[in-house]
């Protein structure tokens, strides 16, 4: 059997992670696992059930019972066999989810699920352990970071485009505290693996960032040969 790829894209919120992966499994022929969504998916049958988000015994039994399968590139996701795509995109699920992802038993979980994934097909992942937890031994890492700054801009105007209105102050402050809860969080804290390429996509556009990737692959992987999918 031909070695399945991975290629794994870690990086703080507003990055650009979840476009660029996106694009480069299309391109590639790979599956595209949007671990984000799965942490919003557990966040969403908590906040559907009543469950705290302080309450982590509960949140873990959550996280290990849930089926989530991601369809369509990534763009439809399945929980226990409904399609909650547009459900998990709230404020609301993104501030649960980004508290979900701090129970080690949920992450614990999650990561057994995202493995499963990847060991049926080549994969790109992205996420904020994925080079340091999920796949230490990928085959490329990359850490793709930006500006707070670029960061928010990006951040509004999605929020913009979606008919929410805030400011770029409070999007910055959001950010901020988002980073510090990554960074400082006991399980899996958001890290640059030693290994990874570091890329800025602050002045760069996504295309840039997505031919960067890709050019790494081809001199990491097959000498440009085909890929196993």
């Amino acid at each position: 059997m031909s070695k399945k790829i991975v290629v794994a894209i870690d990086g703080p919120a507003g990055a650009g992670k979840s476009t660029v992966a996106r694009r480069l499994a299309q391109r590639l022929g790979f599956l595209y696992i949007d671990t984000g969504a799965m942490y919003r998916a557990v966040a969403l049958w908590a906040l559907r059930n009543g469950t705290d988000f302080d309450d982590v015994h509960r949140l873990e039994q959550l996280a290990c019972a849930a089926q989530v399968s991601l369809e369509n590139g990534g763009r439809r996701v399945l929980l226990n066999g409904e399609d909650v795509s547009s459900a998990i995109r709230t404020q609301e699920i993104s501030d649960g989810a980004s508290k979900v992802s701090t129970v080690a038993g949920v992450r614990r979980a999650l990561v057994e699920k995202q493995r499963q994934m990847a060991a049926e097909q080549s994969v790109v992942m992205e996420g904020r352990d994925i080079g340091t937890i999920v796949f230490p031994n990928a085959d490329i890492k990359v850490y793709l970071d930006a500006s707070v700054a670029v960061r928010a801009e990006r951040r509004l105007k999605e929020l913009f485009s979606r008919g929410i209105e805030t400011t770029r102050e409070e999007v910055e402050k959001e950010i901020r505290e988002r980073d510090e809860r990554d960074r400082t969080r006991a399980a899996s804290p958001l890290m640059q693996a030693p290994d990874a390429v570091y890329l800025d996509s602050s002045g760069l556009s996504i295309e840039e960032v997505e031919e960067a990737i890709l050019k790494l692959i081809r001199e990491r992987t097959a000498n440009g040969k085909e890929f196993s999918r």
